[in-house]
């Protein structure tokens, strides 16, 4: 059995670590992984996703469209961009919070992120919205957004994962001052 799993958004939401952080806990449990990012512009707010693989007889870290089990998207803009991975019955867990593109920052286009959520409640069967960054306020820290979203994502029992075993491979990777509140972002509902 294989899980494909696209985690998308825009530099400096997290990205990365959500997606180290489910590769070694699939490596903790001895359970094949493989995990391609492509982050580009990210240190400007552009575009970062991963493809992360579980499962039996992975060959490649990419997966073609209409193949992902469960899409994890930081931001509503990066859902649709990344939308035609999802398979048919996958799951999009969603930060409803819209970080307004450069382009559309230095054009003065209006971006609220809206239609894009509008977009995504018609085309999507089962997705579930936060907004990540309201919880990030209320944690009072805006660095846990990423797990926030990974928290959202264990609970669409998608992830072959516990809320413990991510605890636990995060406690080995984030610096120790740091645990206390990143335990509390992955159990925030």
């Amino acid at each position: 059995m294989q899980t494909n799993i696209l985690i998308c958004g825009v530099g400096g939401q997290g990205i990365v670590l959500t997606s180290k952080l489910i590769a070694a806990t699939a490596m903790a449990k001895d359970m094949p992984v493989m995990s391609a990012e492509t982050i580009g512009m990210a240190q400007k707010g552009g575009s970062v996703f991963s493809f992360l693989r579980l499962g039996d007889d992975l060959h490649c870290p990419m997966f073609p469209e209409k193949t992902a089990d469960l899409i994890i998207g930081f931001e509503p803009a990066e859902a649709v961009r990344m939308l035609p991975y999802l398979k048919d019955g996958g799951k999009i867990v969603l930060n409803t919070h819209p970080i307004m593109p450069v382009t559309a920052a230095l054009s003065g286009t209006d971006y609220t992120g809206k239609e894009m959520i509008a977009y995504l409640q018609t085309k999507v069967q089962s997705l579930a919205m936060l907004d990540a960054d309201a919880a990030c306020k209320a944690l009072g820290s805006p660095k846990v957004l990423n797990m926030i979203m990974l928290g959202a994502a264990i609970r669409q029992n998608v992830l072959p994962f516990t809320v413990e075993e991510i605890e636990e491979t995060m406690r080995r990777t984030v610096k120790p001052q740091f645990v206390e509140m990143n335990s509390k972002a992955l159990r925030y509902e």
